[in-house]
């Protein structure tokens, strides 16, 4: 008798957590479509025009950040008359954490995949998908290569064959700000000529924080930018230096050892450049995001004076008097900045910069209806 109570309480709990887990997946189900019809609402009542930008950033959870996506997509639908423009998150974690509220009010944003279903439902006839990454790292490869991809194979069939048909060279991706070397020379000038910057670099160190991607995983080569934009920025001042988060060779610590000078052979997935510095006796340093917005990397990475392995931290242990926040940056985005306290200056909140990204929406414009543009494999032949 125990023994078939056992059996009977093993089979109970093996259908409980079959029920849960079926319970689970209509969860998510019906997340996914109540998303999905909250974009699709959006579209429906936001939509003006035939052709759209939708602008592809990984995301954030910090205010700072929320308020330089709406400059962005101010500035991008006063430059861009005759397109609809939104925005997406490519990153699931901010867009739950946003959605939850992590450091600020709560706030709704919704992944590529979500906004294009809506952009092909609201039967849009031209499509520009603008990266916002810096440079063709990994998540420019999930744009390009799952999301779009995706889309223009109709993969959940949520159009016809007609429609796709439609789309057939009216589809393209707009580059990362540094996809090319000539772009890592343009955003060295551009950067040069921000008075904050040239103010900082005639009084000491500027040091800029890339992500970069990490070891082994350098998508497209895009992880040599970095040290090209340093290359370009010294041609211009000795007191220019370029490290990342994620890359081998270009840490905060590599950096400082660039400030004390010496010949370093730095690894770029197969590429190995040698890169030589002089010793800079310089006793100041101002620090910059070299990322779209100021977020976690910027706030905790380079800024946190209470972690020792912060990049202010580290130069202020090298005997470098650092600041990571200062008072003279002329357009923040953010709502609650006030004169006279500390902010941090991310690249999208540089209007010189916002034009070079939006440089290469034109360029990508200009490829539609060209065979430069994406096909649509899916459409039928025609018989």
């Amino acid at each position: 008798m125990k023994k078939i109570n056992f059996l009977m309480l093993a089979m109970m709990a093996i259908i409980a957590s079959m029920t849960f887990t079926a319970c689970s997946d209509d969860d998510d189900e019906s997340n996914y479509q109540k998303y999905q019809k909250a974009v699709d609402d959006m579209v429906k009542s936001q939509k003006k025009n035939n052709k759209v930008i939708l602008l592809v950033a990984f995301g954030s959870t910090w205010e700072q950040a929320y308020d330089t996506f709406d400059k962005v997509v101010s500035e991008y639908k006063s430059n861009f008359s005759g397109f609809d423009v939104y925005l997406s998150f490519s990153s699931a974690i901010c867009i739950n954490n946003a959605r939850g509220g992590e450091n600020t009010d709560p706030k709704d944003y919704y992944d590529p995949e979500h906004w294009l279903t809506a952009i092909g439902k609201a039967g849009y006839q031209q499509v520009v998908v603008q990266s916002l990454q810096v440079i063709p790292g990994e998540e420019y490869r999930r744009v390009r290569d799952s999301y779009v991809k995706d889309f223009m194979n109709n993969r959940n069939g949520d159009f016809t064959n007609a429609y796709m048909k439609s789309l057939d060279h009216n589809v393209v991706v707009g580059t990362p700000l540094m996809a090319e070397e000539s772009d890592a020379k343009n955003l060295a000038t551009v950067l040069n000529q921000e008075a904050d910057v040239k103010s900082a670099v005639a009084n000491g160190i500027v040091a800029f924080m890339g992500h970069g991607n990490p070891e082994g995983y350098d998508y497209y080569g895009g992880n040599i930018r970095y040290l090209q934009l340093e290359d370009y920025l010294r041609l211009l001042s000795p007191n220019y230096y370029v490290g990342t988060v994620d890359m081998k060779d270009t840490y905060v610590d590599n950096v400082l050892e660039h400030v004390n000078g010496g010949t370093f052979d730095i690894a770029v997935g197969d590429v190995t450049k040698t890169m030589t510095y002089t010793k800079n006796n310089a006793k100041k340093a101002q620090l910059y995001p070299l990322m779209s917005i100021a977020g976690d990397h910027a706030h905790n990475d380079m800024a946190d004076p209470e972690d020792d392995e912060s990049w202010y931290s580290m130069f202020n242990a090298a005997g470098i008097t650092t600041a990571a926040y200062e008072t003279n940056f002329t357009e923040p985005c953010w709502k609650k900045y006030k004169s006279g306290e500390g902010y941090i200056p991310a690249l999208a909140e540089r209007a010189a910069v916002r034009r070079l990204w939006m440089n290469h929406t034109r360029e990508a414009i200009s490829k539609l209806g060209t065979d430069e543009a994406l096909s649509t494999p899916t459409t039928a032949p025609e018989e």
